[in-house]
C-alpha cells in the first residue's frame, strides 16, 4: 500500500501530505464513473508502429500494414515521404488527404489507424498481483492492463481504479468502476502510452481521494 501511494504522488507531482489533508475532498469523486477518449483520438504515432491506411476506393493507396520507419516517416505512392511520428492518426490522415487533393484526387477520403504500437508503455500499480511497467501491443484497454499485472488482489476496490495521464503538459486523471466495465455496464477505456493505472484498495480510498483533491488545476475527465 505504501509503495502504491508513493507511485501516485511521484507520478502526479503531488504536494506534501499536509497540503493533501487541508484540501477539500469534494474536488474529486471516486465513486463517479467517468470516460476518457479512445486511443485513436489522442495517441501519438511512434517510429516502428504499424498503421492501417485506407484511401476510399483506391486500393493502390491503401495498406493493411504500413510500418513507420525509424526516422518517423512513411512512404506512400504519389506523395512520397510523410512524417508520421508525433502525429495522431487523424492528423496523419489529414496530411495525406491534403497532399493527394493538391495534385492527384478530388476530395479523397483517408483514414489512418494504429494496428500495432511498438514502444508504448503503461504502469500498473496498487492492489494488483504483479505491479510494474508493461509494453502496449496495439490497442490496450483498462481491463487488459489489469490482466497484464496478473489481476487484482483480494483487497482491491475495483470500483475505484484511477488512470493518470499527461496531456499537453497538463496532469489529468480519471476514475473508473472496473466492476461495471466487466459486467458490460460501462465502456472499457482504451489507454495511452505513459498512462499510470492505480487500482485502489479499500484501506487506501480516503488517502487517494485526498491526493487527487490536492492537485492544483487538476483536470478530471468527465462523461461526454
Amino acid at each position: 500500500m505504501l509503495r502504491t501511494i508513493a507511485v501516485v504522488l511521484a507520478a502526479a507531482s503531488l504536494p506534501a501530505c499536509a497540503a493533501s489533508r487541508a484540501a477539500p475532498l469534494s474536488t474529486v469523486s471516486l465513486s463517479t464513473q467517468v470516460d476518457i477518449p479512445a486511443l485513436e483520438s489522442d495517441y501519438r504515432i511512434s517510429a516502428q508502429d504499424i498503421l492501417n491506411v485506407r484511401v476510399f476506393q483506391v486500393e493502390d493507396l491503401s495498406f493493411d500494414e504500413l510500418r513507420v520507419g525509424t526516422s518517423g516517416l512513411v512512404e506512400l505512392p504519389l506523395i512520397g515521404s510523410v512524417r508520421a511520428a508525433g502525429r495522431t492518426p487523424s492528423e496523419l490522415a489529414a496530411e495525406i488527404r491534403d497532399r493527394l487533393a493538391n495534385r492527384y484526387m478530388h476530395d479523397p477520403q483517408v483514414t489512418v489507424s494504429v494496428t500495432e504500437s511498438s514502444s508504448q508503455k503503461i504502469t500498473v500499480d496498487g492492489a494488483v498481483t504483479e505491479a510494474g511497467v508493461f509494453e502496449m501491443k496495439g490497442r490496450t484497454t483498462l481491463q487488459q492492463a489489469v490482466a497484464m499485472a496478473k489481476g487484482a488482489t483480494r483487497t482491491a476496490d475495483l470500483r475505484n481504479v484511477a488512470v493518470f495521464r499527461t496531456v499537453d503538459d497538463q496532469r489529468t486523471v480519471a476514475v473508473f468502476d472496473l466492476i461495471a466495465i466487466r459486467m458490460g455496464e460501462a465502456p472499457d477505456p482504451v489507454l495511452m502510452g505513459d498512462d499510470i493505472v492505480v487500482v485502489d484498495t479499500s484501506q487506501m480510498s480516503v488517502l487517494l481521494r485526498e491526493a487527487l483533491a490536492a492537485l492544483p488545476g487538476l483536470a478530471v475527465f468527465r462523461s461526454y
